[in-house]
């Protein structure tokens, strides 16, 4: 209950008396409901859930603290009823939610007021337990790319080895993939999200694999990058070579209190001392959680400092047209005093004969 407790605690500094939470990653975060529809009223002292009958007996058995009820008719009109019997004058929804919605809250006898990341701002400090389940989607990624590594070498196919990489991350007991996997070779590598085809890996190519694990609904995120041996690959080396210092220094960057445009800039800075700064276009990192980007948002846009409990990733990139790419990418976590790195797979180069 102490999440709700946090958000009952700020709904007076927001303007309102109750928040309705409809986005289903939400709504898991502060219930514990793993189902896909579901949607929740929080106020100083009521906790209720509503969903449909296909979810009735699942909420009974994953949400304590809440009042459960099941929806006979349009949501939307059953929750401004049911607010309005809670006493709710101004109830407020996440600003996310689609139009669509917000028209079909509109009810006389209640104001309606959006609200921006009103849970996404509590998901962003991790605690013990989700901390824990972070780690189990790291240790099942990487046990997942282990397995898969030998596939990434001339005459495999980008699809074969992205395909190889999903049943082994399955394997390990991850039951859903955060996102597509990238593997990108070639000239391919030099877009940072390129979808895995048909062509093989061939001598002198520049392979990127970024891929992800998940336990218990929670996600993690990584990137290697490889060199193929062959012909002129100087250049490459050299590429390589300038994403991993910059991997390194905006790690070394990050600090308790330090703000996350700063350790954008860190990496960005090293880059741009090698010469590639027009290739590096992304931001550096982002959270990493219940979804795979969240906040906060490691970028040159960033405005908050980063806090202890924060998990995010650190991604620098380099994409130069006709060449190829690198993406070093490594998930962090912010302590007290410092930082530790969670991700643990060996980034410097690895050129593969």
């Amino acid at each position: 209950m102490k999440r709700t407790k946090a958000i009952a605690d700020s709904l007076e500094s927001k303007g309102i008396d109750g928040i309705l939470l409809s986005h289903i990653t939400n709504v898991r975060y502060v219930t514990g409901f793993t189902g896909s529809s579901g949607c929740v009223v929080i106020t100083k002292k009521d906790n209720i859930f509503c969903t449909d009958f296909r979810y009735e007996e699942q909420a009974k058995q994953e949400i304590k603290g809440f009042e459960i009820f099941i929806e006979k008719a349009e949501r939307p009109k059953e929750i401004i009823e049911r607010a309005k019997a809670l006493g709710i004058k101004t109830l407020g929804f996440e600003s996310t939610a689609s139009y669509h919605f917000y028209r079909s809250l509109l009810r006389k006898g209640i104001k309606i007021k959006a609200v921006g990341n009103f849970v996404e701002d509590l998901r962003k400090i991790k605690d013990a337990d989700e901390l824990a389940m972070i780690r189990k989607a790291i240790a099942r990624a990487e046990n997942a790319f282990l397995k898969t590594k030998e596939a990434v070498r001339p005459g495999f196919t980008e699809r074969q080895v992205a395909l190889r990489l999903e049943e082994n991350l399955k394997k390990e007991g991850c039951y859903s993939i955060p996102f597509d996997i990238i593997v990108a070779s070639g000239q391919n590598s030099a877009l940072p999200h390129a979808k895995p085809t048909e062509k093989k890996i061939k001598p002198g190519d520049l392979v990127v694999v970024d891929w992800g694990g998940e336990a218990g609904g929670y996600f993690s995120d990584m990137t290697r990058s490889f060199l193929i041996q062959g012909r002129d690959i100087s250049r490459k080396k050299e590429i390589y070579d300038a994403v991993l210092q910059a991997n390194i220094e905006a790690i070394h960057s990050v600090a308790a209190g330090q703000s996350s445009r700063m350790v954008d800039r860190a990496a960005r800075d090293s880059i741009k001392k090698t010469g590639y700064s027009n290739f590096f276009g992304h931001g550096t990192g982002h959270g990493v959680g219940l979804d795979v980007h969240e906040l906060p948002r490691i970028s040159r846009l960033g405005r908050e400092s980063v806090k202890p409990g924060m998990v995010f990733t650190i991604e620098p990139g380099v994409y130069v047209p006709g060449i190829g790419g690198v993406r070093i990418e490594d998930m962090v976590l912010v302590e007290h005093g410092g930082r530790r790195v969670l991700t643990t797979l060996p980034k410097g180069l690895e050129i593969i004969y």
